[in-house]
């Protein structure tokens, strides 16, 4: 596994989707021991429908074995061991409740009744390892009127007030399309980890924690949340800002291209006339503010006859905030990028993946590991951590407890 601070802790990890197996690839890469514990056709059928997987196929080529080239699974898979398990099954249960005793956190992001039916619940884990940290990450919590609710990543943010501030009017809210809430989701179930391991260093206690996906979306909504609280109006502003004009996202040369350019204050806002003609040095915050669509006019007329690389490294150079909107094959061709070695071609196709945003000694790409196969560590994860012999490990892939290709 990777080296890292997080070396000799072991983790469960039964997630799905983005938010929760975005926090256990956080962990993994920091060397945390990731067992991700897969329901045998966790990663779809055998006979894959090729023309109807989202976001593609590593290297464009679904292979002999689609089910272990989706792209959007592999993305957050590295760095992780795979063990295949039927949990409906009493011989699932029972090893899984082994591996537990010898881990040091298990975290799910199931609706919130699916660990209990499974008799899988905290008490249950808890009762067999005392000294577990358990983290829960269903969509809306595990009480109140909508915990049996079904979560998704662009509901909840709807529901959090991001979008009633995002749009181009008062009649048309947008959200992100992205599902936004995830990523902030996984970052703060990957903090409560770290979290539960240093206390439980101090008192030797396991933990339980609940992540909900809406509250983490509703915590990322800050001064817009205490001005509608204080009764101020709320003004959907398109690209603008409500404390800084212009502000906005502007046309450049070429087809779809763009550049995103901030003025924070009046020194800012001078240096920017300097460099686009037409605009007035004089011209206070409010004057920008009343004449926003004027000014973009013109910023526009001049951007729009730039290279986006170019007019961003002009207006930098007079201490402009502005950068060109990327698209991913900008991303992966940006200096910046490419200079911090932050994409990395882990996985085959090649497909570059983003790598680690935290850089700190001893961390390093260099022993990083892909995505593995489905199952493809049955029998080291159940050999190292549990003693089972060659025997045990083949009577439960007979009896299809434990699988290294979907069973249909």
């Amino acid at each position: 596994m990777a080296d890292g601070p997080l070396r000799g802790v072991r983790i469960l990890d039964l997630t799905h989707v983005w938010a929760g197996p975005l926090a256990t690839r956080f962990l993994a890469d920091l060397g945390a021991e990731t067992v991700k514990i897969e329901s045998p056709m966790g990663r779809g059928p055998r006979d894959y429908p090729v023309n109807e997987v989202a976001y593609g196929w590593l290297g464009s080529d679904p292979g002999d074995e689609p089910w272990n080239r989706n792209a959007i699974f592999v993305k957050q898979q590295r760095n992780k061991q795979s063990v295949a398990i039927d949990l409906k099954t009493d011989a699932g249960k029972e090893t899984f409740l082994g591996l537990v005793r010898e881990a040091d956190v298990v975290i799910e992001n199931f609706h919130s009744v699916t660990m209990p039916k499974l008799g899988l619940s905290y008490d249950v884990l808890s009762t067999e390892n005392p000294s577990i940290i358990y983290v829960a990450m269903p969509g809306y919590g595990l009480e109140g009127p909508y915990s049996q609710r079904v979560a998704f990543g662009p509901a909840v943010e709807a529901m959090s007030g991001l979008s009633d501030v995002m749009g181009y009017g008062p009649d048309e809210p947008r959200n992100t399309a992205m599902a936004l809430m995830d990523p902030v989701a996984a970052v703060s179930a990957a903090a409560g980890v770290v979290t539960a391991l240093r206390r439980r260093r101090k008192t030797g206690k396991g933990a339980f924690i609940e992540m909900s996906l809406h509250d983490a979306a509703v915590s990322f909504c800050g001064a817009w949340l205490v001005d509608r609280q204080l009764g101020n109006p709320l003004e959907r502003l398109a690209n603008g800002h409500p404390e800084m004009a212009p502000h906005g996202v502007y046309p450049s040369a070429g087809e779809d291209q763009w550049i995103a350019i901030a003025c924070r204050d009046d020194g800012e806002w001078r240096a920017l006339c300097s460099v686009v003609p037409g605009l007035d040095p004089d011209a206070d915050f409010a004057t920008r503010q009343r004449d926003r669509s004027e000014i973009d006019a013109l910023i526009s007329r001049w951007t729009a006859c730039r290279d986006k690389q170019t007019a961003a490294g002009a207006l930098q150079v007079v201490g402009i905030p502005a950068g060109p909107v990327n698209a991913t094959p900008d991303m992966l061709s940006d200096p910046q990028s490419r200079e911090r070695g932050f994409f990395v071609p882990i996985e085959a196709g090649p497909t570059p993946m983003p790598g680690n945003p935290m850089k700190m000694k001893g961390l390093s790409s260099a022993d990083w590991t892909p995505c593995p196969k489905l199952g493809a560590d049955n029998a080291a994860v159940l050999k190292g951590w549990l003693d089972y012999s060659d025997d045990q490990v083949a009577e439960l892939e007979r009896a299809g407890v434990i699988v290294d290709r979907p069973p249909r």
